[in-house]
């Protein structure tokens, strides 16, 4: 059985670039939506002529889609991510622009028929609105409040909060409950049409699977570093170790709007 510090150097060497989570296989779990996220993205890509993927990561999630439409296009502010999702969206005739998350998206108005985001740092609403064209669709699956609490709560003490970044006007990000995104997409005048709600049971079997996902989630315990949390990382090693997983519950809802 692996030790303490070779399991947590183990989970800081494993690169955190795009969205693949592979390597927890066998280490940490995660229930999956019961809507079906990826599958609900192919059949509304399917339909389209113009899609626009905002924070794309790696690009992994759009380019799993069976049917290429005419255009193609992704958005994503970490760099070594849009290299990779670079290279992998050229395969599908995609292209990547490199943007920050709360910034004005750069593309024109009513350009896209169909607008999709997996798990957004932020969401734009009134740039969403702007780029959509009359009757397009925006289709997100995003985090809801309290994600993950357990691990936030272990980590940091019962009750954190993590530091609050302002935001502009008609912006949500992950945590907003989705009553108050419903309400902030309707301010933006989108008309939502759908919204789904689900908590999800997530293991973590050793302490390396932790710190790789602090590392790759970064909103879960902010500015988490091996050094600044040794001593609970310890703890959990050792309860890991004798009493099996630690249990969380990660959260999402779906929303689907519609510019009129």
């Amino acid at each position: 059985m692996s030790s303490f510090e070779d399991l947590v150097a183990e989970g800081a060497a494993v690169p955190t670039e795009g969205w693949d989570f592979s390597w927890f296989a066998g280490r940490a779990s995660e229930e999956r939506p019961s809507w079906g996220y990826a599958g609900l993205l192919a059949q509304r890509v399917a339909r389209a002529r113009a899609v626009l993927d905002i924070q794309t990561g790696g690009g992994e999630v759009l380019a799993s889609v069976p049917v290429t439409p005419p255009v193609l296009a992704a958005t994503e502010s970490w760099p070594p991510n849009v290299d990779i999702a670079r290279r992998r969206l050229a395969e599908r005739g995609g292209t990547v622009v490199e943007v920050d998350d709360t910034a004005d998206l750069p593309f024109p108005a009513d350009h896209f028929d169909l607008v999709v985001s997996r798990h957004p740092v932020a969401t734009r609403w009134d740039e969403v609105r702007r780029v959509l064209r009359p009757a397009g669709t925006y289709l997100s699956q995003q985090v809801g409040p309290g994600s993950v609490r357990e691990l936030t709560d272990f980590m940091m003490g019962p009750g954190a909060v993590a530091p609050h970044r302002p935001l502009p006007e008609l912006t949500t990000s992950p945590g907003a409950s989705a009553m108050a995104t419903v309400a902030v997409a309707e301010a933006a005048g989108l008309e939502v049409v759908d919204v789904r709600q689900e908590a999800l049971r997530m293991e973590f079997h050793d302490v390396a699977a932790v710190v790789h996902f602090l590392r790759k989630v970064i909103w879960i315990v902010p500015g988490f570093t091996v050094d600044a949390y040794r001593e609970r990382l310890a703890e959990l090693h050792d309860f890991t170790r004798r009493h099996g997983p630690f249990v969380a519950h990660s959260q999402r809802f779906l929303i689907e709007a519609r510019k009129g």
